[in-house]
């Protein structure tokens, strides 16, 4: 049984009582059947994602899912009744009622077009082709960079469901997080997920563009992210005098009134973190790893 199974019982123990009557829109949840339908075999698993019963990627996928950008990370007020305590099968589970320092590793899974347009536990629709995650426990709403070790891709999605109810898993992403991942083709892989706190999300807005040109794919540093050019390209050369090997791999983006300065590209996400901790401690800022 996947987390998809058990997801509209979990809406259900969320909208009781006075959410459900804020929420009596949401009749349209799908059926509580947890019943799991087993593949024709190892092969036919990996050619359908491993999802739960005909929960695919439906057929009017967009064709620009690469480009679909990251979460961009915002205070936002914890939803009034999404983050109370729950039991599934008889495990309660605890959300925690405030942003901290969270990092967990295990397995992701994905939900697709069963629940798309359905109701989240939050109460808003669920959109398969955004970049959202469902987590048993963390605040709702909050933001998380979950990275798949892999490949050294990571990404940033706003958790806005419950689920999954799955022992082998830790979080349910969507189809479009999956693919940003590179997993939406093998059903499940190794995530790290981690929590994006207040004091980080000023740098944890999404590049896509650059001057109004695509920027360059893989892995990079994001150094700082500011609304004054100069402010910027004071960043930009504290690093070059202090690290001056790294001269050349420096890049400042102008993202419509942000300025960006970010370093790479890297081999991958390890050597990136080995380079923002050195960076970190000369510098007193704190560089995350984005793939673009």
């Amino acid at each position: 049984m996947t987390g998809a199974g058990v997801r509209s019982l979990v809406l259900a123990l969320a909208l009781a009582g006075a959410f459900a009557a804020g929420l009596s829109g949401c009749g349209s949840t799908p059926s509580r059947d947890t019943t799991m339908q087993a593949p024709a075999g190892a092969g036919s698993a990996a050619r359908r994602g491993g999802y739960y019963k005909d929960d695919g990627p439906g057929s009017d996928i967009p064709a620009n899912l690469d480009a679909i950008a990251d979460a961009e990370p915002r205070l936002e007020p914890l939803h009034r009744f999404a983050n109370r305590p729950y039991s599934v099968f008889g495990q309660q589970y605890v959300p925690a009622t405030e942003l901290s320092a969270f990092r967990q590793r295990g397995r992701a899974s994905w939900y697709g077009r069963r629940f798309h347009g359905k109701p989240t536990s939050s109460g808003e629709p669920y959109d398969m082709y955004a970049m959202t995650a469902a987590h048993p426990t963390l605040p709702i709403p909050s933001y998380a960079r979950v990275t798949n070790p892999a490949n050294g891709r990571a990404i940033v999605v706003r958790i806005n469901d419950r689920g999954p109810f799955h022992k082998d898993r830790i979080i349910d992403l969507s189809y479009a997080g999956a693919h940003r991942l590179g997993y939406v083709n093998a059903g499940s892989a190794p995530v790290e997920v981690e929590t994006i706190l207040p004091h980080e999300m000023a740098l944890s807005a999404p590049l896509q563009r650059a001057q109004g040109l695509t920027v360059g794919r893989g892995v990079f540093l994001q150094l700082g992210t500011f609304s004054s050019a100069a402010k910027a390209e004071g960043l930009r050369a504290r690093v070059r005098d202090e690290f001056e090997t790294l001269a050349d791999r420096l890049e400042l983006h102008e993202d419509g009134s942000r300025y960006r300065v970010q370093l790479g590209p890297f081999a991958s996400a390890d050597e990136a973190r080995d380079e923002a901790g050195r960076i970190a401690a000369a510098l007193d800022i704190r560089p995350f790893v984005v793939t673009r």
